[in-house]
C-alpha cells in the first residue's frame, strides 16, 4: 500500500527563520526515503520541521518533488492544510474525548478536506492499524492508553491523512526505554512496508541509525553535516553530540535461537554475518532484530583473549582512528567487522591506543558482554 507520493521525492530547502537565540538557516536537498534531523536539544529541530508543516512563519523556499509550498519571492506560501504532510508532534496531541478510531478517521478526514472527492478506504484503515498492531485499541478512548500505544495511534491517524510526507517530531523522546524499545520497531515497519517518505527529528543517534538512510546535522540553526548516518555520527566534529545523547551502534540482526538466559543472533539484514550472545528476547527464531552496542561497552584486544568471562569475542580490522573535537583525550575508533555490517564505534584512551599499537588496518579482537546488548525486537 502506497499512502503517499512514493520515494525518490526530492525535498529541497532554502528557508530561515530567527529565532530567539539564533536564526534558523538551513539550505539543503534530500531525497531519501527517511531523513533524519539530528542536533542537541536547542539546536533548532523542530523549527524546521514546523516551518515545513507551515505552522511558522519561515521565509526562503521550500520544494516537495513538484509541490512548491514557500516561495517568498514568488509570494507563494501555501497553507498548512494543503500541503499533505502527515505531521506528528512530540506529544501526539490526540483527542482526549474519542476513541482510537475515533482519532485514526480524524487524520482520514483531513485527507478528504485536503483533497476534494476522495473518500478514506478501508483497505488503507485496515492495512495501518494492521502494520502498528492497533486493531485490538479500536474502540477504547485514548486516555486508557499507554504511552506507547498513544505514540502509534498518532502515528496511525498521520498515516490515514495519505500524506506525500510524515514529519516525526521526536518519536520516541516522551517514553521510558522499555517502551522506546517496543515503538522503534513499529516504525521500521513504517518504514519498510509503506511508500510514504520520512523525515524524523531526534537527539537520540540510535533511532537516527536504525531508521534513517541521511541525516542532516544542525548546531545553532546552522546544518554542519549531511550524508550517510554511518559516515556523519562518526565525524570526530558530530560525535561528541551522539555521544553526549547517547551513542550506540545499532546492528540488524537475525534471531537463531533463545533460552531462559539468553538469545544468540547472527548480524545482518539476512543474518549471515557473526554470532553473537545477547540478553533473551520473546521473539521467534528468524525474526529480524536490531542490536544495540554502547561505545563504551566495546573493548578491544589485538590477542584473542582467552579464560574470560563475556560470550562474545568478534573478530574485526581498524578502518579508522581519530581523536574527538571536545578536548577529552579519547579516541574514536572505527572497526569493521563484516562486509554489509555498519562498523562498529569504540572510545579508547589515547594512552591505551598507543600500548597496543592501535592504528588503520590493523586486525583487533572486539569483547562484548552479553548484558551490554540491548535487543530491539521483530523489526
Amino acid at each position: 500500500m502506497s499512502t503517499g507520493a512514493g520515494t525518490g521525492d526530492e525535498l529541497e530547502l532554502a528557508l530561515s527563520l530567527p529565532l530567539d537565540r539564533f536564526t534558523l538557516d538551513v539550505t539543503c536537498v534530500t531525497r531519501a526515503h527517511v531523513t533524519a534531523v539530528f542536533g542537541a536539544s536547542g539546536s533548532g529541530k523542530t523549527s524546521l520541521l514546523e516551518s515545513l508543516a507551515g505552522l511558522r512563519p519561515a521565509s526562503g523556499m521550500i520544494r516537495f518533488g513538484d509541490h512548491v509550498w514557500l516561495d517568498s519571492m514568488r509570494r507563494v506560501r501555501v497553507p498548512p492544510e494543503h500541503r499533505r504532510v502527515g505531521y506528528v508532534p512530540q506529544d501526539g496531541m490526540l483527542f482526549p474525548h474519542r476513541t482510537v478510531r475515533g482519532n485514526i478517521l480524524a487524520g482520514a478526514g483531513r485527507s478528504r478536506s485536503s483533497a476534494p472527492g476522495s473518500t478514506p478506504e478501508a483497505a488503507q484503515l485496515d492495512t495501518v492499524c494492521e502494520l502498528l498492531e492497533l486493531t485490538p485499541l479500536l474502540e477504547r478512548r485514548v486516555g486508557t492508553l499507554s504511552g506507547g500505544e498513544r505514540q502509534r495511534v498518532a502515528i496511525g491517524r498521520a498515516l490515514c491523512s495519505a500524506p506525500h510526507l510524515l514529519l516525526l517530531d521526536e518519536p520516541l523522546a516522551a517514553l521510558d526505554v522499555p517502551l522506546r524499545r517496543r515503538v522503534l520497531p513499529f516504525l521500521a515497519r513504517v518504514r519498510e512496508e509503506l511508500a510514504v517518505p520520512m523525515l524524523l527529528v531526534s537527539h537520540d543517534p540510535r533511532t537516527v541509525q536504525a531508521l534513517a538512510d541521511e541525516v542532516i546535522v544542525l548546531r545553532q540553526g546552522q546544518v554542519i553535516s549531511q550524508g550517510a548516518p554511518r559516515e556523519v555520527l562518526a565525524d570526530p566534529n558530530v560525535f561528541p553530540i551522539a555521544e553526549a545523547e547517547g551513542y550506540a551502534t545499532m546492528m540488524p540482526a537475525v534471531l537463531q535461537s533463545s533460552d531462559t538466559g539468553s538469545a544468540v543472533v547472527r548480524l545482518g539484514a539476512q543474518g549471515t554475518g557473526p554470532q553473537l550472545v545477547v540478553p533473551r528476547t520473546d521473539c521467534a527464531p528468524g525474526d529480524r532484530l536490531m542490536v544495540e552496542i554502547s561505545s563504551r561497552e566495546a573493548i578491544l584486544a589485538t590477542d584473542r583473549p582467552t579464560n574470560i568471562s563475556a560470550r562474545n569475542v568478534l573478530p574485526g580490522r581498524i578502518s579508522a582512528i581519530s581523536a574527538l573535537s571536545d578536548d577529552s583525550g579519547m579516541l574514536l575508533v572505527t572497526v569493521d567487522l563484516a562486509e554489509l555490517l555498519p562498523p562498529l564505534m569504540t572510545e579508547v584512551t589515547v594512552g591505551s591506543a598507543a600500548e597496543l599499537g592501535l592504528a588503520a588496518g590493523r586486525d583487533v579482537f572486539v569483547i562484548l558482554k552479553t548484558a551490554g546488548c540491548v535487543v530491539y525486537g521483530n523489526v
